[in-house]
């Protein structure tokens, strides 16, 4: 079975240009194309018998393939039908109120995570098997390097942010960063995140 690439409502954005955004597309394309001939490969791989490196070697590149892929996903549908309030007074709030205190401690903490130096993803987790006596399931902000390194195994992605250069490159420098990470935010449909609950 192969994966389509996906097209995503997005109207125009404020601080991200339409240029910007489909550069950014244009990356997750490739995702899913190598993904794609990926699985291809290493199924023709398989019945010719090829050799273990080769098959091997395959096989570590679908994770940054696959990854790259479905992490795209999240960040674009975060931007989907436009921004809406924050997520007060609902699931999400409890939650990373419960592990930072409140809305605006998780707010400052994921953005501060956002500007660590280098390339990467800066990512909400629930974990729903570790939870406070109130029954709330354990939050989580990371940064992951490398898509297919370092994700929180078994918890739910809620609020994906890409920090590599290509997702903000065409409108601000690396020293404009946090003027990139401001503007996801204005255009954040925190609806969606609120739905990965």
């Amino acid at each position: 079975m192969s994966y389509t690439t996906r097209t995503f409502n997005l109207p125009e954005l404020t601080g991200l240009s339409d240029k910007q955004i489909q550069v950014h597309l244009g990356l997750y394309d490739g995702y899913v194309k190598n993904t794609n001939i990926l699985q291809e490969t290493l199924d023709s791989l398989e019945k010719e018998n090829a050799p273990t490196y080769a098959i091997e070697s395959t096989r570590r590149r679908l994770g940054f393939e696959f990854n790259g892929m479905r992490m795209h996903e999240f960040y674009f549908e975060q931007l989907e039908n436009g921004a809406t309030d924050e997520a007060r007074g609902g699931a999400l709030d409890e939650i990373v109120s419960a592990k930072f205190g409140d809305f605006d401690n998780f707010l400052a903490n994921f953005k501060e995570v956002a500007m660590s130096r280098g390339i990467g993803w800066t990512i909400l987790y629930m974990d729903r098997k570790n939870k406070d006596a109130a029954d709330v399931p354990e939050a989580f902000v990371a940064w992951v390097s490398d898509h297919e390194l370092g994700q929180l195994a078994d918890t739910q992605i809620l609020l994906a942010l890409d920090m590599w250069e290509h997702a903000f490159m065409v409108d601000y420098t690396p020293a404009e960063k946090k003027d990139y990470v401001e503007a996801f935010f204005k255009n954040l449909n925190w609806q969606v995140v609120e739905e990965r609950i």
